[in-house]
């Protein structure tokens, strides 16, 4: 079956986990997704992740993160969907919880946190919101 949103896919394996309390989660292996995983290490939203080649098509496996027991991401959601794409300039980027959230981009730069698109003065579509 193929999926529709696959970074939306993803984004609901993290969710899954963490509820669950999951210490890694798989999800199928692409470049957006590496990228897009690549920007929440560096924000410090996942321990990491890595390939994971043991089955027939490559995977992704990624570290969930807690503090105190408590997940790191409270609260990660798609914002541009295939139903509905959302493009902003760098100056409009959305501020997610007066600063303290990340809102993940798109950009011709790369995939990018929205603290990163404004340094670099860049825009693009809004992938995610995270916080």
């Amino acid at each position: 079956m193929a999926l529709t949103d696959p970074l939306g896919d993803m984004l609901t394996r993290i969710r899954n986990g963490q509820q669950a309390k999951k210490d890694s989660v798989l999800s199928p292996a692409s470049k957006l997704r590496s990228r897009v995983l690549e920007v929440l290490q560096r924000e410090g939203y996942i321990r990491g992740f890595s390939d994971d080649a043991t089955g027939a098509h490559p995977q992704l496996r990624i570290e969930l993160k807690y503090f105190e027991g408590e997940p790191a991401i409270k609260h990660i959601a798609r914002v541009s969907k295939p139903g509905r794409r959302v493009y902003s300039g760098s100056k409009e980027l959305p501020v997610i919880r007066n600063g303290l959230g990340i809102t993940i981009v798109s950009t011709p730069r790369g995939v990018l946190s929205d603290a990163e698109a404004r340094t670099q003065n860049v825009g693009g579509e809004v992938l995610a919101e995270v916080f």
